[in-house]
């Protein structure tokens, strides 16, 4: 008769209960609310719901909305609880999903992308925080992986389960999308761990100094430029293809399906990176494998070639999440300085998203619709994430004295002057 530890089986499943809470959190607040719109798009405008210029920018309300929920999701959190503040995000973007399908006005639909958006930087900010404090050590990275899946899963679905809801009409696709956040919000309800300690004391929160550590600095400059490298394939990676390669819809469609491939694998592939390598080392070789192969994609005209690389540049946006939250980890000991750190990390990218959207836009219009351009833009933005560790280095090394060189200049009294 094999004997297991008494409350082994009730452990783990304390542990995937959250985790699966945290999956779902994320699918809805970022891989609906954000991915599912993107292949709504033509629909929108053969539709006539809105103008192509308009859709584009409902388009940015999302991405505005997500640094509002970033900056916002922590105060929040303090004045209600992190589970709480969960509960009532995943209601929003379920609501806002239903909303649209209402074409009242364009103010009408940007206010509720925008509350989409502010739902999702929210739970970007909380998720993380409220999940891995009852996970082992040794399995936070796989874990956030896991939790960040959700993203992955929903850019995949987006090229899956939306075409199908298409044939049923634009609003029904709406309600649909509603339908299936409501379920994922109902399955996670009760999924989420209760409030740890730290999540209790809004005055220690207020009164704490932020992080000092430069490399704390350090990911949030890399992390930012991350953000505004993964833009262009996820915005016009399928057009490329479509128009600019002259390959058409289809073409374009199935690479958007082998970009969600990628997607679905990156989140715990990199997980599991920085459980085994570190986030550290895994934050430098995800970048090198990031620049080639957006330097690939100009020169690349073959299928198998682009199906490849879109699986590749597919597993960065949702992937380098769990990455960068490791890496907060690492540089960050004590449990209340990470969740300041990670919200400010958030933030950056945030910011630089948002900022990219609109100049890569702009670019893109200004150039003629010239798509390599962009690429050749985010590939150097990957490239200068990769380098400011180095000019980090560099400038660590130009700050210290010399051996024995006190910092004033002078011989110093420890090291013996030979001669």
């Amino acid at each position: 008769m094999r004997s297991t530890s008494p409350g082994l089986e009730p452990a783990r499943n304390a542990i995937w209960l959250p985790i699966l809470a945290g999956l779902c959190a994320s699918l809805v607040g970022i891989g609906l609310a954000r991915f599912a719109y993107t292949p709504l798009i033509p629909s929108l405008i053969q539709a006539q719901w809105f103008s192509a210029s308009d859709v584009v920018y409902l388009g940015a309300a999302n991405l505005v909305g997500y640094l509002i929920g970033a900056l916002a999701g922590r105060p929040l959190a303090q004045r209600l609880t992190n589970k709480s503040t969960l509960r009532l995000m995943m209601l929003a973007v379920t609501l806002s999903l239903f909303a649209c399908g209402f074409p009242l006005s364009v103010s009408w639909f940007f206010g509720w992308r925008l509350l989409s958006g502010v739902a999702g930087g929210a739970i970007m900010v909380l998720v993380a925080a409220t999940v891995l404090p009852h996970v082992p050590a040794s399995r936070k990275g796989l874990a956030s992986g896991a939790i960040f899946l959700g993203i992955g899963l929903g850019i995949a679905g987006s090229g899956t389960i939306v075409p199908p809801l298409l044939s049923l009409g634009l609003r029904d696709t709406w309600f649909g999308l509603g339908a299936l956040a409501l379920i994922l919000t109902a399955a996670s309800w009760f999924g989420w761990p209760a409030a740890a300690s730290h999540e209790t004391a809004p005055a220690r929160d207020n009164s704490s100094p932020a992080p000092t550590n430069p490399g704390v600095y350090l990911l949030f400059g890399q992390y930012a430029f991350m953000a505004a490298g993964l833009v262009p394939a996820m915005v016009f990676l399928v057009d490329y293809v479509a128009r600019g390669l002259g390959a058409g819809p289809h073409r374009g469609a199935l690479i958007w399906i082998m970009y969600g491939l990628g997607s679905i694998i990156g989140p715990v592939t990199y997980g599991f990176l920085a459980d085994k390598l570190g986030a550290r080392l895994g934050i430098r070789l995800v970048l090198v494998v990031q620049a080639i192969a957006l330097g690939l994609i100009p020169v690349s005209s073959s299928f198998l070639a682009l199906a490849v690389l879109a699986v590749v540049l597919g597993s960065f946006p949702p992937g380098i999440v769990p990455l960068a939250l490791a890496r907060v980890h690492e540089l960050v000991p004590e449990h209340h300085q990470q969740q300041i750190a990670w919200s400010r990390a958030t933030v950056s990218f945030a910011t630089f998203q948002a900022v990219a959207g609109f100049a890569y836009s702009a670019l893109f219009n200004a150039s003629g619709g010239n798509h390599v351009l962009l690429f050749i833009f985010a590939c150097a933005a990957i490239v200068f994430a990769l380098l400011l560790e180095q000019a980090m280095r560099l400038l660590n090394r130009s700050d210290r004295p010399q051996a024995g060189i006190g910092s004033s200049g002078r011989p110093s009294a420890i090291q013996p002057i030979t001669g």
